[in-house]
């Protein structure tokens, strides 16, 4: 039985935080401090997978902003925590691409295996378009709603 990562009464509000970066490799980091400093310990419990999961859920998607999308040609890129209904949804905003954020098939190679992490640990994920900017967000399942929850992501 895994243990109760939720924090009862957090999350009061749907947007939690926002962070703007520059699209460069360093960032990568800067977001994952970010995601765990915000989160811990008035959202997420720190011994938690859960925490683990987002922590490494929004590192692969910034890393890909800046890797294969024009963010990463001096743009920027930015994180947006949300909570609400049961549901943590971290957003990663980008300067967008030609091509769609996809799953590629399974080849063995080093690259090509973060849509894969994201698909495997999160309960949904997709993206939107504003413009020439891309939103690729994740949910994870928390329990509760926006009052605040007792219920872990996965039984």
């Amino acid at each position: 039985m895994r243990q109760k990562t939720w924090i009862p009464g957090a999350a009061r509000s749907p947007v939690l935080a926002a962070l703007t970066l520059p699209g460069v490799e360093r960032s990568v980091g800067h977001a994952r401090a970010f995601v765990t400093d915000t989160l811990v310990p008035d959202i997420l419990a720190a011994d938690g997978e859960l925490i683990d999961d987002v922590v490494l859920v929004v590192d692969e998607l910034v890393g890909n902003s800046i890797r294969h999308t024009r963010t990463g040609d001096g743009g920027k890129v930015t994180v947006v925590l949300v909570a609400c209904d049961g549901v943590l949804r971290p957003e990663v905003t980008d300067d967008g691409a030609d091509t769609r954020p996809h799953v590629l098939e399974e080849f063995g190679g080093e690259s090509g295996r973060g849509l894969r992490i994201v698909e495997a640990l999160s309960d949904k994920w997709g993206y939107r378009d504003s413009g020439r900017r891309r939103t690729v967000w994740a949910e994870f399942k928390v329990g509760g709603n926006c009052e605040g929850g007792t219920d872990t992501r996965r039984p």
